[in-house]
């Protein structure tokens, strides 16, 4: 079972590791994976957070223990290494 937190400051881990194929302001045609969302800020927070032109997929991630560990740095290995297993073959 996940347990919910509230996510890091200054991570961004969700927002470069994985590819998001919906379109987000400024990246119409989403992101590929590994590549840092061009709505996050010199802060690395998102700069739509609640706003309606937000992608679906961004505001229905949730924090967990699971995948953003400790640090950064395992978030992101984490949700890099979920984004190659859920690759199509």
């Amino acid at each position: 079972m996940s347990t919910s937190f509230s996510c890091r400051p200054h991570c961004a881990a969700c927002c470069i590791a994985p590819s998001i194929s919906s379109p987000i302001p400024g990246m119409p045609n989403g992101k590929p994976a590994g590549v840092p969302c061009i709505q996050l800020d010199e802060n690395l927070a998102c700069k739509i957070f609640g706003l309606s032109s937000r992608p679906a997929v961004c505001s229905g991630l949730r924090a967990s223990v699971e995948m953003c560990g400790d640090k950064r740095e395992t978030a992101i290995l984490w949700l890099t290494q979920l984004e190659e297993a859920t690759q199509p073959s």
